[in-house]
């Protein structure tokens, strides 16, 4: 019986069946995607930390090192498992031809690191997380630049520096446990050994990598301090297991945060959906129900009768969701398994999706449960004598009168008088414009922000139209000289800063020395925003990044001590700004730099209107070379390119899901709201209303109710939008994202597209209505 009164159902209502029907399937599709993107990212990346055996600690380090004083020291450490010194060819990207790109790597971020395949731990692997072996004059290249130049096997790589000349062939790409990530501005190609022996001599400069790996990883920070404390080398930055895991997880982490998150509104839009679906049904049959209980048919067996459609309804939807989510994982994990490589599934990494999906499944069932406990408060009496829940009775008392409207339109009138008397019932529609705009504004203004050159604030990096790096080395302070000498005599010049990191030792929490990367040089000619204070302006103040001020403990206007010149100075904390690159862990001073450990130097420039800025970078490229020379538009597309790719994808997604939604909804709310108005619009067309005026109310109805909800949507978006994106991004070191926001995109084009779809929604749903009549109400 259940079962022909279910297919009896869905004949009768096959739209409102077939909306709910999608929207339980598009969240339960989204639950399963998200969450199996959070189980291919963690499982992926743990199978890439343990193939490649990742190092617990890494010292980068430029210059000359004694290679028996670290293995002494090793030696004499019982938490050092494994000690291994990697040397690697550093070379300039003017050197290097990548496949058939025409030029070199001059205008490139990325340094360029040429090693042999490690012996101990930290292996590079090829796309089958296998430890990558190549032959003399063969290569392998990071997948990095594979997805940038579109490179394949069989492509050249060619080192030049006259007169050397060397051509390399492409057998296999490299998964990088330590520089897979575009926000490591380092990157490893695999050469044979006698290969690395013939570049160190001819080409490019030496550096080291002295890592580690540890008994216990819990006592990382014991022995970052006993290694920090013992004179070893430390000419560069210092990197460890729980940054690699952040730094690769970020990206693709962000994104499955944000497939979830359009589940959760899904979800809350269809509860919504399902509760005015059964109100209405309730109210239809509200005398139905009390000739049953007139009869003796008790509570339960109602209950059974009305929830059992639901059940049915979620049940087949949430699989179809979560089977329809077993084909599109490939797709939504492509850079996942590319970066990671492709876990082993097992029976957890079915089973995480599948729960998330019941997850949605119970509580859709739980919600139809709660909102049928109407029925416990209702009498066979009370429903025999009046037909109705009353709801509307109520609402008509608040309407407005006719009779005041003298310069609107009457059906205009009529139509806001219809949302401001049954607003209860109209709220389900708001709720669903407010998320759909929330949904679109929230990703526009977010890519908008990443894709806009204030985005480097974020980055502890001064804006200016030329930002100049230079990477220490034996002469790179004579160099460093020289840039500066030129560009104070530019002529073309507006305004340069040069500013000098170094190595500097700070009194941690715990009385501890630890290294601290400070910036030295003039902040106020390129300021930053300061999330607390202002920044240094004299000697004895520093400016610290987010995590570092988490870290130490300090806000604006605390104290911390520096060993300067094995002096230890008091430092007053003059703000906190925020940085998501090296590790989010910086901090900027006017005090003079550490000459013996100088990381690197960099200069910002602004040019003169109306110089031409990419003929400057050509000039400066080439004079001085081997600096490496970058807009900041250039900078943040080679540091966030792929990010940004996935995040416009992700932009595209919403939109049409949003707008599929609300064109989906208003059809849905305007069927079932003219089934309801059928009397009241045969009455109107009795009277002479014509069907242009009947419908010129719901299309005033629809728009006025959407455009509240685009006021709300936006003001949501702003605010709580941007809470939840710095939430995500606090984890980097930039905990308070300021949208970017683009006023055309964000307050015409995406409300103007939601107005479109919803009024043509609008005129398809109310074509119904110039069948209704007089005639059919008498007949009644």
């Amino acid at each position: 019986m259940l079962f022909k009164m279910l297919r009896k159902d869905i004949a009768q209502k096959k739209t409102i069946t077939a909306a709910l029907f999608i929207l339980i399937t598009l969240s339960s599709l989204f639950v399963a995607s998200g969450s199996n993107m959070a189980m291919e990212l963690t499982h992926s990346m743990n199978t890439l930390f343990t193939k490649s055996n990742a190092p617990h600690f890494v010292q980068m380090h430029a210059g000359e090192l004694d290679e028996a004083a670290i293995d002494h020291f090793a030696s004499r450490n019982s938490d050092v498992k494994e000690q291994q010194l990697v040397e690697m060819v550093n070379i300039d990207g003017l050197n290097l031809t990548l496949g058939d790109n025409p030029t070199p790597e001059t205008s490139g971020i990325m340094d360029h690191y040429f090693v042999e395949q490690n012996k101990k731990f930290d292996y590079l692997l090829n796309l089958e997380n296998e430890i990558i072996q190549v032959s003399q004059g063969e290569i392998a290249v990071p997948v990095y630049f594979m997805q940038q130049y579109n490179l394949n096997l069989g492509d050249k790589i060619r080192i030049a520096d006259s007169p050397f000349d060397a051509t390399f062939t492409v057998v296999d790409f490299v998964r990088d446990v330590q520089m897979n990530p575009s926000i490591i501005h380092s990157k490893r190609f695999v050469v044979h050994n006698d290969d690395l022996d013939m570049l160190s001599k001819n080409v490019g400069e030496i550096e080291y990598m002295v890592e580690f790996l540890l008994t216990d990883l819990s006592k990382l920070s014991e022995f970052r301090n006993a290694y920090q404390t013992a004179g070893m080398p430390q000419q560069g930055p210092n990197i460890d297991y729980p940054l690699f895991q952040t730094l690769h997880a970020l990206t693709d982490g962000v994104v499955a945060a944000a497939i979830l998150f359009v589940s959760v509104m899904l979800t809350l839009i269809a509860m919504l959906c399902i509760r005015f679906i059964m109100l209405t049904t309730l109210e239809e049959d509200y005398r139905e129900i009390g000739i049953m209980k007139a009869v003796g048919i008790e509570q339960k067996d109602i209950k059974k009768m009305y929830l059992f459609k639901y059940i049915m309804l979620a049940a087949l939807a949430s699989v179809t969701g979560f089977l329809i989510s077993l084909f599109l994982n490939d797709l939504l994990t492509a850079n996942i398994q590319l970066y990671f490589g492709a876990a082993e599934k097992s029976m957890l990494h079915y089973m995480v999706p599948f729960i998330a999906v019941l997850v949605i499944f119970l509580t859709v069932l739980l919600y139809c449960t709660l909102i049928l406990r109407k029925l416990h408060k209702l009498t066979a009496v009370e429903a025999l004598r009046s037909g109705y829940m009353g709801e509307e009775a109520n609402a008509s008392r608040k309407s407005l009168s006719l009779s005041k409207s003298k310069y609107v339109n009457v059906p205009v009138f009529l139509g806001l008088k219809d949302v401001f008397g049954r607003f209860k019932m109209y709220s389900l529609l708001l709720f669903v414009f407010c998320v759909c705009s929330f949904m679109i504004i929230v990703p526009v203004n977010f890519l908008n922000t990443v894709q806009s050159p204030d985005f480097v604030t974020y980055m502890g990096i001064e804006r200016s139209d030329i930002r100049i790096d230079l990477q220490q080395s034996d002469d790179t302070m004579e160099q460093f000289n020289h840039m500066l000498a030129y560009i104070q005599n530019d002529e073309d010049v507006e305004q340069f800063s040069p500013l000098i990191t170094s190595q500097f030792k700070v009194v941690n929490s715990d009385g501890a020395e630890e290294n601290i990367t400070v910036e030295s040089g003039d902040f106020s000619i390129f300021p930053l925003e300061y999330l607390e204070g202002d920044p240094p302006l004299r000697e004895q103040e520093i400016a610290l990044s987010y995590l570092n001020g988490q870290e130490l403990e300090k806000n604006a206007g605390d104290r911390l001590h520096l060993i300067i010149n094995g002096q230890e100075q008091e430092m007053i904390v003059s703000g906190i700004y925020q940085d998501v690159t090296n590790g989010g862990r910086t901090a900027k001073a006017l005090m003079p730099f550490n000459p013996d450990t100088v990381l690197w130097y960099e200069v910002s420039v602004d040019v003169k209107h109306p110089i031409n800025i990419r003929e400057k970078l050509d000039e400066y490229a080439e004079i001085f070379h081997p600096a490496k020379v970058t807009d900041l538009q250039g900078y943040l597309a080679e540091t966030f390119g792929h990010t940004i790719e996935q995040l416009r994808l992700l932009t595209v997604l919403a939109i049409i899901i949003a707008v599929s939604i609300a064109l989906l909804m208003t059809s849905l709310f305007l069927k079932m709201l003219i089934a309801k108005d059928d009397a009241q619009i045969s009455i109107m067309k009795s009277i002479g209303f014509s069907f242009k005026d009947i419908r010129t109310q719901y299309v005033t109805r629809t728009l006025l109710v959407l455009g509240v909800g685009i006021i709300f949507g936006t003001i949501v978006a702003n605010t709580v939008g941007q809470r939840v994106v710095s939430l995500l991004l606090s984890f980097m070191g930039a905990s308070e994202i300021s949208f970017v926001i683009d006023p055309i995109q964000a307050y015409i084009l995406c409300p103007l597209l939601l107005m479109i779809v919803v009024t043509i929604a609008t005129f398809m749903s109310i074509v119904s209505i110039k069948k209704s009549s007089i005639a059919d109400l008498d007949a009644e």
